[in-house]
């Protein structure tokens, strides 16, 4: 029981810091205590949204969104990664492209993307692709090139085919780079989401920030980043458990 309680304390600290820090900001006179809605509020509108305003469906639409995005982005994302990782020759080639367009902040490509795909789904699903491509290539092409060799002598010198040296050895060794590459490619695409919803969204957390502030509603504009927070953590917490699920051989091993 002791242990327990410890643990609900450690998770529960920060964010019980969180919220002192947020009253005192209001209390202390330090921002304007109107530009500053207090949690209490917020909780207030939250329930309000969730009830009334279609909260639920927002949270759906901007997370189906992201996980075709973060899904299909690093779909293409990894055998690209690979081969830029693996090959010297290919990293060469490549590497400074991949770098000039991972610079190009999604919300600089909108009118293109307005031009080329449109005002629907697409032209979203695009931009939030775009940002998980680039995300999870730079992570699975570092991680490859990082990759000890000496696993892939020591199969060859064992007798092992081609095709054994890739389904048991360099498949299993790339493994925690893919699921690296997922984590980091999640936290991208939720921090493009908002750009990716600017173009003629009509549902989703980050069209509902958007309606907010051109409404100047701040209670609203705090629950749609609370919420996309959230969302990003829990599916961040999935992954990390399936992370562990996956990669429970290396602990095995290193034991």
């Amino acid at each position: 029981m002791a242990g327990l309680l410890r643990r609900i304390g450690l998770v529960a600290a920060p964010w019980l810091a969180i919220l002192a820090a947020w009253y005192a900001v209001r209390w202390t006179g330090l921002v304007n205590a109107a530009l500053v809605p207090p949690p209490h509020l917020v909780a207030e509108r939250f329930v309000d949204l969730l009830l009334t305003k279609g909260l639920l469906q927002d949270i759906a639409v901007s997370t189906r969104r992201v996980f075709i995005g973060v899904a299909v982005g690093v779909a293409l994302a990894v055998p690209v990664g690979f081969l830029i990782g693996w090959f010297r020759t290919a990293r060469a080639l490549a590497d400074p492209v991949i770098n000039f367009f991972r610079a190009l902040p999604p919300i600089a490509l909108i009118p293109l993307v307005i031009v080329y795909f449109g005002v629907d789904e697409p032209a979203k699903l695009v931009i939030l692709i775009y940002a998980s491509f680039f995300a999870g290539v730079i992570v699975m092409s570092e991680g490859v090139a990082q990759t000890n060799p000496l696993f892939v002598r020591v199969a060859r010198t064992l007798g092992a085919s081609p095709g054994e040296v890739f389904g048991k050895v360099i498949v299993p060794l790339t493994v925690p780079h893919i699921l690296t590459a997922l984590r980091v490619a999640l936290g991208v695409s939720w921090a493009t989401l908002v750009a990716s919803e600017l173009v003629a969204a009509q549902r989703g957390l980050g069209a509902m920030i958007q309606n907010a502030s051109t409404y100047f509603l701040l209670d609203v504009i705090y629950v749609g980043i609370i919420c996309i927070g959230l969302v990003a953590l829990f599916m961040d917490m999935a992954l990390r458990r399936l992370s562990g699920r996956f990669l429970a051989w290396q602990d095995r091993s290193g034991a």
